[in-house]
């Protein structure tokens, strides 16, 4: 490749040389207009001959050409420029300007010789725009104008193929006819495409021969091989090469690999592994479950294996039915109704597989479907027993006495054995126990009168349970109707009442009323109105029946006064016309209201008229509310005071003793009343010097018992300690448990009087705590306060 390379250069350069000579030797035309002599050069446009002639202005001509990647060890030559004010004496000088100009152009400028300094890639830049000038090499004065011209690039081969866009990926039908297209592949290449062969481009295929071809100019893949078969292979990887200068020797190589993947068309039937199946299913079985599946094997893929099942024969075509699963495409055969064991023992089917989707393409290769035996046996279960009918439904009159027949229910045993059954009712079927039915004959009765306004319709179930056997029961569903019978008064639709003008006309229609009946009205039955026979001689209302259900109420005189009466009430006696009839007495209000001269209703209350002026109802109930809360809040803070006076003695729960011990700081004495509520401490029972037990009332008073006071001694303080506590616990008199809570206020004026320990120095006593000096350092403050009693006495 690269010795084809190296030819082509040197030819391009020595081509480039002779033309270079040739230019250099023709004679300069001489005439009276100043001209510039141009090395032309032969375009490689496929004109050959086709010379660039002088124009008849100086100095403008076309463009040069130099060769790309020219390695050799001297500057290329790439033209002359020559004026003819240059009499060849020096003064002439030439400049070159533009791209590249100084840095890959330079110009002689003497000779106007110029010269590629460095090696040129058409890749990177296939033209350089230049421009020329002649000036006076003493004063640079212009001696021609500036003119432009191009050097263009001339291309070699030196840029191989490439396939931008690989690796590829295609898909095509198996089974596809031979020359189907797969896809195209296209390679670039860098090289000029208008200048000789170095991007003209040959397709081939390196791998993937004999299943695959590819055309030499376009690039387009095909299959070579008829009835490839995806199940058998399913992936291709081909390798393509593309190859410049028309595919000869000495041209530039690229390759890419396509993986080509066959698609699955419907080409296979579906076909069942074994010709017989063998199923079983329980008598006991329920509709809709399943008994069995088969599955046809399909290797085509997606919607091309899709299969469908279908019964086409046998004695249990309306016994099973036969689905599709779409997950696992298996034919799912289950019961379209039960089976009974001794009725048929065994069934035969004969099922049909076939596929949901075929290609007309290959119908031919048919038939695409396949079939298959299934024998089903019946297995003998023990049933529960089987009522005649699904569901009953009975009707009983309401209010009918209790024991009233309402219908009867049968079941039977269904096995061989044919075993009793009895019959009851789920209570949480008939919670009220509105019926009964009995064990051996299923006769349902009711329990007590029913009322069809209460409830008309009664669900209930009726249980049937063999006696022997597995005791297996079923039930069935019992709809009761209670029957209407007439036994319910009507009464008024509305209660509302109806508002009259005072200065309504007689005559005047002031109200339609309606009424309603509980119970059930029949065919062309309606409700007759009618004045009670206390009020037909009013003189102030009159009623009219109107035949439909309802009644027209009319004024019958004039002068209604709100002051004088504001209600009256009018007695209507409504009659159903039913059987047996029924009929009650409703009162009609007819409340009397202020309105404008257009019987518009302005106000129908009073107290406008007896309450002072500017205070209304709504300002009265918003007053007595506000009492009625500034009462409720007094009444509850006294309650609450009342209750924090109370003594706490008698709970337990709250021991005082905990509010006392938390207090290290020094207190303000027993006359400071706010660090807590000195009034808890109080206990009214102890003014007449005993505290009472509250929970036994002593018959007697028993003295207390003479302790013997310590010796001084003595250090058994748990004896002296067990000592008191007996005492104390058999004291009918102490309370139930040592407690602070049993003392009055403690303090001058107390009635109980003190009980600190701080002042018992100063207080007569006939104990003598000498003793404590021997307890040890932990009780010398104690020994301190409580021991110096005698020495103390001495001292006086």
């Amino acid at each position: 490749m690269w010795e084809g390379l190296g030819l082509q250069v040197f030819l391009m350069c020595l081509g480039a040389m002779l033309c270079s000579a040739v230019a250099a030797s023709a004679p300069l035309e001489h005439s009276h207009h100043r001209r510039l002599s141009l090395h032309r050069h032969r375009e490689r446009t496929g004109k050959e001959g086709q010379v660039l002639h002088r124009s008849k202005r100086g100095w403008v001509w076309n463009q040069f050409f130099v060769i790309e990647e020219y390695t050799g060890p001297d500057p290329v030559l790439v033209g002359r420029l020559h004026s003819d004010v240059d009499a060849g004496d020096g003064n002439c000088k030439y400049i070159l300007s533009g791209e590249g100009a100084g840095t890959i152009f330079v110009i002689d400028d003497k000779t106007g010789n110029i010269h590629a300094t460095k090696t040129l890639d058409r890749e990177e830049q296939a033209q350089y725009t230049l421009t020329a000038q002649a000036v006076d090499r003493a004063t640079n004065k212009p001696l021609e104008p500036p003119s432009e011209f191009i050097v263009k690039v001339q291309d070699i081969n030196d840029n191989p193929p490439e396939f931008l866009h690989g690796p590829y990926y295609a898909r095509v039908p198996e089974m596809s006819n031979v020359g189907t297209s797969v896809m195209q592949v296209t390679a670039t290449d860098a090289d000029d495409p208008t200048y000789g062969n170095s991007a003209r481009l040959v397709y081939s295929i390196l791998q993937g021969q004999p299943y695959f071809s590819v055309e030499p100019q376009t690039g387009i893949i095909r299959t070579a091989l008829p009835n490839m078969d995806r199940e058998a292979r399913q992936e291709y990887d081909v390798v393509i090469q593309a190859k410049d200068m028309g595919g000869h020797m000495g041209g530039l190589s690229g390759t890419t690999e396509v993986k080509i993947t066959l698609t699955d068309v419907n080409d296979n039937p579906p076909k069942f592994p074994q010709s017989v199946y063998s199923m079983s299913v329980s008598e006991d079985k329920v509709s809709g479950e399943e008994v069995g599946r088969l599955k046809a094997k399909d290797p085509d893929l997606g919607e091309n294996g899709l299969v469908s099942y279908r019964f086409i024969e046998g004695d249990g075509m309306t016994v099973f039915e036969i689905t599709t699963d779409t997950d696992t495409r298996e034919g799912v055969i289950k019961l379209r109704k039960p089976v009974d064991f001794e009725t048929k023992r065994a069934y035969t089917l004969r099922v049909e597989a076939s596929n949901t989707h075929v290609d007309p393409r290959f119908i031919a290769w048919g038939p695409y479907k396949d079939t298959a035996t299934v024998k089903v046996m019946v297995e003998d279960a023990d049933e529960p027993p089987a009522f005649m009918e699904t569901s009953y439904s009975f009707e009983v009159e309401e209010n009918a006495p209790d024991g009233t027949v309402v219908g009867r229910v049968h079941a039977k045993d269904t096995d061989v054995a044919n075993n009793p059954v009895r019959y009851m009712i789920p209570r949480y079927t008939d919670v009220e126990q509105f019926f009964s039915v009995g064990l051996e004959d299923g006769i349902i009765k009711t329990t007590r009168p029913l009322d069809r306004e209460t409830l008309p319709w009664h669900n209930i179930s009726v249980s049937a349970t063999e006696i022997g056997g597995h005791h297996q029961d079923t039930k069935v569903r019992v709809n009761i109707k209670v029957k209407d019978v007439n036994d319910n008064a009507p009464e008024f639709a509305t209660q509302n009442e109806i508002l009259v003008c005072e200065n309504a006309s007689p005559g005047k229609l002031i109200e339609t009323v309606s009424a309603v009946d509980k119970d059930e009205m029949a065919h062309r039955q309606y409700f007759h109105f009618s004045i009670a026979p206390e009020a037909v001689n009013n003189h102030n209302f009159s009623l009219k029946d109107n035949r439909d259900s309802t009644a027209s109420i009319y004024v019958t005189r004039r002068g209604f006064s709100r002051m004088t009466q504001d209600v009256y009430f009018l007695p209507i006696e409504i009659n159903d016309n039913g059987i047996p009839p029924m009929s009650s007495t409703n009162t009609l209000t007819i409340r009397v209201c202020s309105c404008d001269s257009k019987d518009t209703i302005l106000s129908c209350n009073v107290e406008p008229y007896i309450l002072p002026a500017g205070l209304s109802t709504g300002a009265l109930i918003a007053i007595l509310a506000c009492i009625v809360i500034l009462l409720a809040i007094v009444v509850l803070f006294v309650a609450l005071r009342r209750q924090k006076k109370e003594p706490l003695i008698v709970f337990e729960e709250e021991d005082i003793r905990e509010n006392i011990i938390t207090y290290d700081d020094e207190g303000g004495g027993e006359e400071d009343t706010e660090a807590f509520d000195i009034a808890t401490l109080q206990n009214p029972d102890g003014a007449n010097g005993f505290l009472p037990r509250k929970d036994i009332k002593p018959e007697l008073q028993y003295p207390m018992r003479p302790g013997g006071g310590p010796v001084a001694n003595s250090v058994d303080v748990d004896d002296f300690i067990k000592t008191r506590i007996n005492d104390a616990d058999s004291d009918p008199t102490a309370p139930p448990y040592d407690s602070i809570q049993i003392y009055g206020y403690e303090g001058r004026g107390s009635i109980a009087g003190s009980l600190s320990s701080l002042e018992s120095v100063t207080t007569d006593s006939d104990l003598d705590y000498d003793y404590l000096q021997s307890w040890g350092p932990r009780f010398k403050k104690l020994a301190d306060l409580y021991g110096t009693k005698d020495s103390t006495d001495d001292n006086s």
